[in-house]
């Protein structure tokens, strides 16, 4: 077999890598962890819901870590625990992500958007602080944090101001983390996926009013769901991105090329 061939043949391989995947008790986290096992990776899975996390890391002989990451208290944990379980990771997948309110931006209440950014945006970064010695002492690893088409452009009728926000500052901090961490051979990128069924996004799904106007303002003709978003994932996390950092991988059917 051809060098080339065989490197297209390894490029998505994870075998004996560390993974830590947050928001792994549901949807696209539950997703992301059990593609990483499957190419080879120990994978430890982080959320907050104890029952669900123990069936997925049994599923994918995985580790859990039962950790609410709202509360910023339990994030430190999250690494050690991860080290003395599984090893030193180098891929850490931040999916974890929720909106605390449903009010408009003038209405926000202040404990919602700090909740919010407490989630979405410094759990992130914290936790990529936490895996930098292990990373830099490994030669080098991947942060991939999950964002959405939120952080990139408004969306009428659906007021989420402080999530936009925290989606937004993602893609700031990739690319910031990206350039300081190069040279430690860190890789850091986000995956902004449109809309698919979600915890989240269930209420638009089920009413066909907002069905109709998700399907008229999505170029591609399919619903999308977590699946369309592992591919990015998985290319981000192993050697195949092996040069792409600081980017903001937009997976949205085409909705924001309209």
């Amino acid at each position: 077999m051809a060098p080339e061939h065989d490197y297209a043949a390894r490029m998505f391989g994870l075998d004996g890598r560390v993974a830590i995947v947050t928001g792994a008790s549901s949807g696209l986290g539950a997703s992301v962890a059990r593609a990483l096992a499957a190419l080879g990776a120990r994978v430890a899975v982080v959320a907050r819901r104890q029952d669900r996390l123990a069936e997925l890391a049994k599923e994918i002989d995985g580790l859990a870590v039962v950790r609410d990451l709202s509360d910023l208290d339990n994030v430190a944990s999250v690494v050690p625990a991860v080290v003395d379980g599984l090893g030193a990771p180098t891929i850490l997948v931040n999916a974890a992500g929720n909106m605390f309110t449903e009010e408009r931006a003038e209405s926000e209440p202040t404990a919602a958007i700090r909740q919010t950014m407490d989630l979405n945006l410094i759990a992130p970064m914290l936790l990529a602080q936490a895996v930098f010695p292990p990373m830099r002492d490994a030669g080098g690893g991947s942060i991939v944090n999950i964002s959405s088409i939120s952080g990139r452009v408004g969306l009428p009728g659906i007021p989420q101001a402080s999530y936009a926000a925290s989606k937004a500052g993602l893609s700031g901090l990739t690319a910031e983390l990206a350039v300081q961490w190069a040279r430690h051979s860190i890789r850091v990128n986000t995956v902004a996926p449109g809309f698919f069924r979600s915890e989240i996004t269930d209420v638009l799904y089920e009413s066909e009013r907002a069905a109709e106007y998700l399907r008229r303002n999505t170029p591609l003709p399919k619903e999308g769901t977590a699946r369309d978003i592992i591919g990015a994932v998985v290319w981000l996390a192993g050697d195949a991105g092996s040069y792409v950092t600081g980017q903001t991988v937009v997976v949205d059917g085409g909705w924001t090329a309209r």
